[in-house]
């Protein structure tokens, strides 16, 4: 694990927590190839849950066994690996120690017409797996977002006086939302600000588009002048929006696609100042030796390198 000067002052911003917590941020942010850079590349597959196994599964058939996702975590060096109880139960005493583990609190399925997540497991399920973070979402937006907030401020409390870091997955959704709203670069910028209001650690959005979903924010961004040009520049409003980049934010990978979207995202993702990507079907779905030459690139991204 690297604390260089760089975690210590990510580790600064983050004043009222306790050591505990702040060493398993540590952790998180000096595991790995990008380990003490403020980059980070997270493992996550919560997909068998919100869409099915075949759907997640079939084009990678190796990857139905749960095994196969933490151990491409590590032959990549990532910085962590997320997913939820079963599956967690199924690989953390195989690999303690080895990557830090984010188990993910509540899920959705295909199956429900409901804009909301269960609660499936516990904080101490996450301590008994030796996790050093839990993983919560929330759809800022759908008509249950206030109880799904309440539901994660109680869990963030809980992980958090045990020393626990807490990521959350803010994916604005439902309501009045259009589809095209959902990332929309005024709507990925309050779901950031959100999560950081809520008390998360490290923040997961989806990257923005250059559309302005609410009339009366579209207004204000016209008015100040906020460019929404490229990428790189509204990944840097959304940091600018995380505290004025004083929270861990983190980028998803969205559904599979080519792979030079993939390190196109990376870069913009780096050049707008962010902390990185949690990144699951694009990699996994892929053969494995695919996938470890996709992760290889996307970490040299980070790096400056590529």
């Amino acid at each position: 694990m690297k604390v260089t000067k760089r975690v210590k002052e990510i580790l600064s911003w983050y004043e009222s927590d306790n050591a505990g917590t702040k060493a398993n941020l540590a952790r998180l942010l000096g595991t790995g190839k990008l380990g003490g850079t403020g980059k980070m590349v997270i493992l996550p597959v919560d997909q068998g849950f919100e869409h099915g196994p075949a759907r997640s599964f079939a084009p990678n058939p190796p990857a139905y066994d749960p095994m196969y996702h933490p151990q491409l975590a590590i032959d990549a060096g990532l910085n962590a690996y997320a997913t939820p109880l079963g599956m967690m139960e199924a690989v953390a005493d195989r690999v303690a120690g080895q990557i830090p583990l984010i188990l993910k609190m509540n899920s959705a399925n295909s199956l429900s017409r409901m804009k909301d997540q269960a609660v499936t497991a516990t904080v101490n399920d996450a301590l008994k797996l030796g996790c050093s973070a839990i993983g919560f979402t929330i759809y800022p937006g759908s008509d249950d977002c206030y109880n799904m907030m309440e539901e994660f401020r109680d869990l963030a409390e809980e992980a958090k006086s045990v020393g626990l870091a807490v990521v959350l997955w803010s994916y604005p959704r439902g309501g009045d939302l259009s589809k095209e709203g959902e990332t929309a670069m005024d709507v990925c910028a309050y779901a950031a600000h959100m999560a950081a209001l809520m008390g998360a650690h490290v923040i997961k959005v989806k990257l923005p588009s250059n559309y302005l979903e609410q009339p009366e924010a579209k207004k204000v961004y016209e008015k100040h002048g906020i460019d929404l040009s490229s990428q790189a520049k509204r990944v840097e409003h959304v940091m600018q929006s995380a505290f004025n980049g004083r929270r861990i934010v983190v980028f998803s990978g969205g559904a599979t696609k080519g792979a030079d979207s993939v390190f196109d995202d990376a870069r913009a993702i780096r050049d707008g100042g962010g902390n990185g990507s949690i990144i699951g079907r694009n990699v996994f779905q892929r053969p494995r030796e695919e996938a470890i030459a996709m992760l290889n690139k996307i970490v040299n991204i980070y790096l400056g390198k590529e």
